[in-house]
């Protein structure tokens, strides 16, 4: 007997995003953007929002046709999106996309010009969006790929479960489990974050409003960032800005720390005098320290934390920034929270089961929210 394609899981999940996360309504123009390995998910996505009366237009890449196009050196080409696409993008009201393309192994060894022409679409794509007032989301089962599970030794269908699991819990919920932490942030100055792995470190707030990301989109919030009409999914973290002048200590990560198709795990970073003094990685610190080296002015100081607030996600790989109890440290850029750090250079470390204190006040203990 075949499987039943999308799933219920698929089913369920794309119902909670279509219901309370896009709080898509009947009449609502609708584009689905996907690639062949998020198919069943993204017919998922079709079936709901018709569900709820609303009207869609699914578009796919082709995997093999974008593969070609690379290979004909036509990467600029791929980052010009079409008349068609930029009218869709005008009259839609919601947007969902997932993640793509799905060859992650020739991903990583793509060169980086290559790349960076082939999604030069996205700067546009964010500016037409914000001026529709575009609401949507980013499904982050697209990074469940054949080549990124077997490089971890995972299953994949039951790694994409997991990260649809995670996509069920309720936003409100969220938003309801992360109020003290968002309060004690609010008013705090400075954050001091221990583990029995070696970490102790202490940073300052640099005394903006942290933002709450619960998976419901924010297009016309002008306390969120320009990016924000499109909501991560899954989701669940809070992240403030750190004043980039304080910082003293070392954070040693469990977590793998995943940006764009490149990873990293086993990631420790020393703080002294509010600088960056040294770093090391148990695999990936080669993107790290090249990201680093081209940095601009700032990329030796802290940039922002993020607290994950979602406990579906513990232990999923490519979620570990939501996962409840977790705490992000980026380093360098941090003006998209509204910090005063303007470097070219952002990356993150995560580390997960840690003891979290504000102004020496008990937020977080072994990773569980107090």
């Amino acid at each position: 007997m075949m499987p039943e394609t999308p799933s219920k899981l698929q089913r369920d999940a794309a119902r909670n995003i279509v219901t309370k996360y896009l709080n898509v309504r009947a009449g609502e123009n609708a584009v689905i953007e996907s690639w062949d390995h998020t198919m069943p998910m993204a017919n998922a996505m079709v079936d709901e929002i018709r569900r709820v009366g609303g009207k869609t237009l699914h578009i796919q890449e082709d995997e093999d046709a974008w593969w070609r196009a690379i290979d004909r050196k036509q990467s600029k080409l791929l980052g010009k999106a079409s008349a068609p696409e930029w009218a869709a993008l005008n009259a839609a009201d919601v947007y969902v996309h997932f993640w793509g393309p799905g060859d992650t192994d020739r991903i990583e060894k793509i060169p980086e010009k290559t790349f960076d022409e082939a999604i030069a679409w996205f700067s546009p794509w964010y500016e037409a969006a914000r001026k529709s007032g575009l609401r949507g989301g980013r499904v982050a089962i697209g990074f469940a790929t054949h080549g990124r599970a077997k490089q971890w030794g995972l299953n994949r269908a039951r790694w994409e479960e997991d990260i649809l699991r995670a996509c069920l819990t309720d936003p409100e919920v969220t938003a309801k489990r992360g109020a003290r932490l968002y309060k004690a942030l609010s008013g705090g100055t400075k954050v001091r974050i221990t583990h029995s792995n070696g970490t102790d470190l202490e940073v300052a707030l640099a005394g903006v409003a942290p933002r709450l990301h619960d998976g419901r989109p924010h297009p016309r919030d002008k306390r969120y960032g320009p990016s924000d009409m499109l909501a991560q999914i899954p989701a669940g973290r809070i992240d403030v800005a750190l004043d980039s002048k304080t910082a003293d200590g070392l954070i040693r990560a469990n977590r793998r720390t995943n940006i764009w198709w490149y990873w990293s795990d086993g990631g420790t970073l020393e703080f002294s005098g509010g600088r960056l003094t040294s770093y090391s990685f148990d695999h990936g610190g080669e993107e790290f320290a090249r990201g680093f080296k081209n940095g601009t002015l700032g990329r030796d100081r802290t940039g922002s934390l993020a607290f994950g607030l979602n406990p579906a996600a513990e232990g999923v790989p490519n979620l570990e920034s939501v996962e409840l109890g977790c705490v992000t440290l980026t380093v360098g850029r941090n003006q998209q929270l509204k910090g005063t750090n303007g470097s070219s250079f952002m990356n993150w470390v995560t580390l997960a089961g840690a003891d979290i204190a504000i102004d020496r006040t008990p937020v977080i203990r072994a990773g569980k929210l107090l």
